[in-house]
């Protein structure tokens, strides 16, 4: 992918700038509670930056799935309440996204004004790249920054519509998001080591592919660990494997087996008697679960082994917790490497999602080289697909 025109690159001083940016954060409808407002703090310098040459800053966002209705505990007004907060500075929310009222709102701000429109997904013709939608929110500005690379592998009319008729270009987290798994992808220091979880084979499946002649080594763990497992003839269990998890198992063996990389699996694991916060559970060899019962988590062997790995890595990218990690009898294998990678020395790179907020809950993100902002967008990144909302913006 072409290097991209960014923020850096253009004169908005005096312009009104259109910056998408990727507030769909946790919070409690209907209070102002935000539990995690780091993708408002990664925005923070191309929002200072523009203010900094005198643009009027116009910020548009989705939150949530209002699935094109208006959602009164959807609206925005908290998130930039929490903007302002940070900024130290007023951040005015307008009505809506689009329309004669908000012409007016953007056209009476002054030079280092922060304004924010209403919910995007208020309106169906955002996800569905209308070209009317677009054209409409286009001519609120005179430039438009992407920096929400979280949304950067839709094609909505807010991340690849605008950019028909305005000049693009992308902000400064969306460079470093491109430029760090750009790094990995292309230049990585070996040892490397990609650690996968999550719950299917499927899911990730593209980026073993894609990776597998680069990569010294997979480690892998969540869910899709049982698939793995059920692979080399071991019995899972009531662990949920169907046939196309257990044929993309096998063919990722298969590859490794003729392959330059090792793909390991857990050598023990921690299982659950059914899928709850208060199951009962304990530690089994990887080839002994019992019947009736569920993979939940990688064992302490196998995290302990994991950790060793991790940490003499020279690149290292993580994508998906290692278990059910939210509920704490399974969250000892998610721990363990998180805290492996908060200690090596080398380039650590980790997905976003729930691979993200494992990290920030365990209070490492900070020891990371780089904690994505992007979960789906990440992992096409990783699968070496194009994000359309990335093509769409100017090289450089």
């Amino acid at each position: 992918m072409a290097r991209k025109k960014t923020v850096r690159d253009i004169d908005a001083s005096g312009k009104a700038v259109l910056v998408r940016v990727d507030y769909n954060v946790p919070y409690h409808p209907g209070t102002t509670d935000i539990s995690d407002d780091s993708r408002i703090r990664a925005s923070l310098d191309t929002i200072k930056l523009l203010t900094s040459q005198g643009a009027r800053v116009v910020l548009c966002t989705h939150l949530g799935r209002p699935r094109g209705q208006v959602v009164d505990d959807l609206r925005v007004a908290p998130v930039a309440d929490r903007l302002a907060e940070l900024l130290s500075q007023t951040v005015r929310t307008l009505p809506d996204s689009t329309g004669l009222e908000a012409v007016k709102d953007v056209s009476a701000m002054k030079p280092g004004d922060v304004a924010m429109l209403e919910n995007l997904r208020f309106h169906p013709e955002e996800e569905s790249n209308d070209p009317a939608f677009a054209r409409r929110l286009a001519s609120l500005v005179d430039v438009y920054v992407d920096d929400a690379f979280g949304t950067a592998h839709r094609a909505h009319a807010s991340t690849e519509g605008v950019t028909h008729h305005l000049p693009s270009v992308a902000g400064l987290l969306m460079d470093r998001e491109l430029e760090m798994l750009g790094q990995a992808l292309q230049e990585p220091a070996h040892p490397f080591l990609v650690v996968l979880g999550g719950a299917k084979v499927s899911d990730k499946i593209g980026v073993i592919e894609h990776l597998a002649d680069r990569v010294d080594e997979f480690l892998i763990g969540g869910g899709m660990a049982a698939a793995f497992l059920a692979a080399q003839g071991h019995d899972v269990g009531a662990s949920p494997v169907d046939d196309d998890e257990l044929g993309h198992a096998r063919n990722v063996q298969a590859l490794a087996a003729g392959g330059s990389f090792e793909m390991i699996t857990p050598s023990d694991i921690v299982v659950g008697d059914r899928f709850d916060s208060e199951a009962a559970h304990d530690v089994v060899d990887a080839s002994d679960v019992p019947g009736g019962w569920l993979v939940m988590d990688i064992g302490p062997d196998t995290a302990k082994h994991y950790a060793q790995r991790i940490r003499d890595a020279g690149t290292v990218v993580w994508n998906g917790p290692m278990g059910v990690s939210e509920w704490k009898a399974f969250a000892s294998g998610t721990n363990t490497v998180g805290r492996a990678l908060a200690d090596c020395r080398g380039t650590t790179i980790l997905g976003g999602g729930s691979t993200a907020e494992a990290a920030y809950k365990l209070g490492v993100a900070d020891r990371m080289t780089h904690v994505s902002t992007g979960g789906g967008a990440s992992l096409e990144f990783l699968e070496g697909k194009d994000l359309p909302g990335v093509l769409a913006l100017l090289d450089a």
